[in-house]
């Protein structure tokens, strides 16, 4: 059962006509304009066509203005993680990422095992002792790393060949116990040295 739509009088219509024609932040536009059209008792479907939201989104934005007014349409964010260091203390941090290894800053504490490279939370340890700053979320310290020039390096898989005289042992010492190999046994021709 679906509920009946309140559509908006002509006054508030005008309202979210002149805030749209008076901005020129693009999601807010969208925000009144979305609003304006359901209110007006356009189609969902139209609706979502013309401004790409969702239907939850849609119906969400309406039920704040309804509440709220035009204030709620507009973004709540707060922004500013990136102001947290000045750009001096950002530039005389990269020199200090170049200049010292977090093996040499935390000795054994240090993320990684030998402590040579920077990781997210090194660099986020260091910025905590350096300038006493505490960034909210990951994507900061990433974005801090960007800024410093150091890139990302995803590390490879290393394959480790096996010794035969090790598999062979082992496979001898299984069997001996009784437990025979998991997938065929030693006359078994995968298993063969042909």
């Amino acid at each position: 059962m679906s509920k009946k739509r309140q559509l908006l009088d002509e006054a508030k219509q005008e309202e979210l006509m002149r805030a749209y024609q008076n901005t020129n932040n693009g999601p807010l536009r969208t925000r009144y304009q979305a609003v304006r059209l359901y209110g007006m008792g356009y189609k969902v479907d139209e609706i979502l066509t013309i401004t790409g939201c969702s239907v939850s989104r849609l119906r969400a934005w309406y039920a704040k203005y309804l509440a709220d007014g035009l204030n709620a349409l507009i973004d709540q964010r707060q922004g500013g993680n990136h102001y947290r260091l000045s750009a001096e203390q950002k530039a005389e941090l990269s020199e200090r990422l170049q200049h010292y290894t977090p093996a040499q800053l935390f000795g054994t504490k240090a993320a990684t095992s030998d402590g040579q490279f920077w990781s997210v939370p090194d660099l986020a340890a260091a910025i905590e002792r350096w300038y006493a700053v505490r960034y909210d979320s990951l994507t900061s310290y990433r974005a801090l790393f960007k800024e410093c020039r150091f890139s990302y390096q995803k590390s490879s898989g290393v394959y480790q060949s096996r010794n035969e005289n090790d598999v062979a042992e082992y496979s001898a010492a299984l069997e001996k116990k009784g437990g025979g190999l998991l997938f065929g046994s030693t006359t078994d021709p995968l298993f063969s040295r042909g």
